[in-house]
């Protein structure tokens, strides 16, 4: 008896090293599984839902340079990263123009101010998923002083449309802040 208890355990203890367990199923994202599978009922429509991807991220440091030089009153260098030929839309103004109106413009606009200080928020970089547009976003809140001395401030949205590298659109969105 002892010899075929033995026997068994032995034999159950090879079969147990002999068995093979299965492969693991990869683990599944449910939330990206939920979010493809389930189509959302949007309350509006468009001609291209969920169409953006997370774009280049070298098109948002073009955009934060540009920011930057201007803000430190450095415009040849924040025109630099500026098209030949830019469409700017702020608020009264929506106009296509070439790099020489565009500078004349923001030298102009920055001659308004002694001093400008950008505290960024966020930004987010996106390219259409035909990869026919890409665009950056910045957030951020601005204060600025005149000549004479009159500081104020703002709440800023940029979107900024780039092709080839360079900034080809820019419209900009303000808050002031009271």
């Amino acid at each position: 008896m002892k010899k075929l208890t033995f026997f068994f355990l032995t034999a159950l203890a090879c079969s147990c090293n002999n068995m093979q367990t299965p492969p693991k199923e990869p683990v599944k994202d449910t939330a990206a599984t939920a979010a493809t599978a389930t189509p959302v009922n949007y309350a509006y429509t468009i001609e291209h839902p969920d169409y953006w991807e997370i774009g280049n991220p070298a098109n948002t440091a073009t955009s934060l340079s540009a920011l930057k030089a201007w803000e430190d009153g450095k415009l040849d260098e924040s025109l630099s990263y500026f098209g030949d030929s830019v469409r700017v839309q702020f608020d009264g103004l929506d106009k296509k123009m070439s790099h020489d109106s565009l500078t004349a413009l923001l030298t102009r606009a920055r001659n308004n101010y002694k001093t400008i200080k950008v505290k960024m928020y966020d930004w987010e970089s996106v390219i259409s998923k035909d990869k026919s547009e890409e665009w950056v976003t910045l957030w951020y809140f601005q204060t600025w002083e005149t000549p004479k001395g009159v500081k104020d401030s703002a709440d800023v949205i940029n979107d900024l449309q780039l092709k080839n590298g360079k900034i080809v659109r820019l419209s900009e969105y303000t808050r002031k802040i009271h």
